[in-house]
């Protein structure tokens, strides 16, 4: 505030005066109790916080998410660019010899230096369900090293390799990590999606969305293909109808606009 007190002293000051009176009213001549009277604090403005900022402060204060998940803007990155969760790397015996695909929020990073002076980091990675720590070394770190902050949303491809074997014993240590690409979340849909399919029930074709379809993807023009499926339950009958002139470009805004406009769809 403009006297240089915070709110929140304000308001503790405020509630031990209102305490104080109530604990020691006074007797006017005439025998009515009074008080002094103490000018309530007023709450003053301030912008509201952004939804990552309130969304941190619920995790930091509680302990969970109240008001949302950081990833819900990712949903449809995580659907149709995802394979695997952060939790099967706690199983990655499973998977060895396979490429596992995940998105997540970084939401602890420690860049480090090693004793023959190459830099490596360690980073926690969380999605929807559990986190996982995970070490980058040599030149994968090198590479994506600019990535790995704290709140960046990250995309991973990461390919499961047989652990060293021990030609004393035999024994085969833990399976290792092959950081193949690392990119921003944000960053996915332009990257990886290449065909857009709009999937149309006969029973539901009608003058007026056919005609709002049209006006949709015309504002939305691009480079990535469009497809058209014109399909019939009962019988399950599908006509693909590829275009070949018309093409869009596929956003997050033209996916919730389609959503919206109870359009089904499919990425390819």
């Amino acid at each position: 505030d403009g006297d240089g007190i915070i709110f929140l002293e304000k308001a503790i000051r405020f509630g031990a005066k209102y305490q104080e009176n109530q604990n020691s009213s006074q007797v006017s001549l005439f025998g009515d109790a009074s008080e002094v009277q103490i000018p309530e604090p007023v709450i003053p403005g301030c912008e509201a916080w952004g939804a990552m900022e309130k969304l941190r402060r619920e995790k930091e204060v509680i302990g969970i998410y109240i008001s949302g998940h950081p990833l819900d803007d990712f949903k449809t990155e995580i659907k149709y660019f995802c394979n695997a969760g952060v939790s099967f790397f706690s199983e990655m015996t499973s998977y060895v010899n396979k490429e596992l695909s995940i998105a997540g929020v970084i939401t602890d990073v420690q860049h480090r230096v090693s004793r023959n002076g190459k830099g490596w980091a360690v980073f926690t990675l969380e999605d929807y369900t559990d986190s996982f720590e995970f070490k980058i070394f040599g030149e994968e770190y090198l590479k994506f090293r600019h990535l790995l902050a704290v709140n960046a949303f990250l995309y991973a491809k990461i390919f499961i390799k047989e652990g060293w074997t021990n030609t004393e014993t035999g024994e085969r240590s833990e399976p290792r990590l092959q950081f193949n690409t690392l990119k921003l979340l944000q960053d996915v849909m332009d990257n990886y999606a290449r065909k857009l399919t709009i999937q149309l029930d006969i029973h539901e074709l009608e003058a007026a969305k056919i005609a709002s379809l049209k006006t949709i993807l015309k504002s939305h023009k691009g480079d990535h293909a469009l497809n058209f499926v014109v399909y019939e339950r009962e019988d399950n009958i599908k006509l693909h109808m590829p275009s070949r002139r018309k093409k869009v470009k596929i956003s997050n805004e033209l996916l919730v606009i389609l959503k919206e406009q109870e359009i089904n769809y499919k990425l390819n």
